[in-house]
């Protein structure tokens, strides 16, 4: 199968409702389970301040058509934001999240990696290519050399996506999302600072 095209457009506030779209038993089956709307209400704005507190910054993932190239795409996949009131933009879909913020991990501030795509849209290269998006942002703009991802062990298709995407695996450790909830992760690593 041809891998999609896709882009990944900063995070706004019209992308609450993508972050509804994701919150289902489905694609929260490894993370704990779907959070409330107020939980909902709260990340969304953690992700609204993550750029201006310096904290990392969220995308949307945005499937472009097939027919060539889209006006403003960037070569690594980044572009400016073009928010469309259905949740897609002018030239594609909103079909996923892919975002970085920062933790302390193990004594140390690193940035951590997640992302999420729509049903509908997975097993055609959306998470790999936004990912790695993602990531090339990262080098470019993150305050912090590490860049952590922590999938769970019995998450085959997130880890896959960590391979794929460069990430190096550190092995396993006990992880704790979403608060007060312990997982049996992968800890996937990238450097931020060593040359790709």
């Amino acid at each position: 199968m041809t891998t999609a095209r896709v882009r990944i457009e900063p995070w706004t506030d019209a992308d609450l409702a993508l972050l509804r779209r994701v919150n289902t038993p489905e694609m929260k089956k490894h993370v704990g389970g779907p959070e409330t709307e107020k939980q909902l209400l709260v990340r969304h704005g953690r992700y609204l301040d993550f750029v201006p507190s310096g904290l990392g910054c969220m995308y949307r993932i945005v499937l472009l058509p097939d027919d060539g190239a889209t006006e403003g795409e960037a070569s690594d996949g980044a572009a400016a934001d073009g928010a469309a009131a259905d949740g897609g933009t002018a030239t594609g879909e909103a079909v996923g999240t892919v975002g970085y913020g920062t933790r302390t991990w193990e004594g140390e501030t690193v940035h951590e990696m997640g992302w999420n795509v729509l049903p509908g849209h997975q097993g055609r290269g959306i998470a790999v290519t936004a990912t790695r998006a993602a990531v090339a942002a990262a080098r470019r703009e993150a305050a912090h050399r590490y860049l952590h991802a922590f999938p769970s062990v019995d998450n085959p298709a997130s880890n896959a996506v960590c391979a794929k995407a460069g990430f190096t695996l550190l092995g396993e450790t006990e992880f704790e999302f979403p608060p007060g909830r312990f997982m049996r992760s992968h800890n996937w690593r990238v450097d931020l600072r060593a040359s790709e």
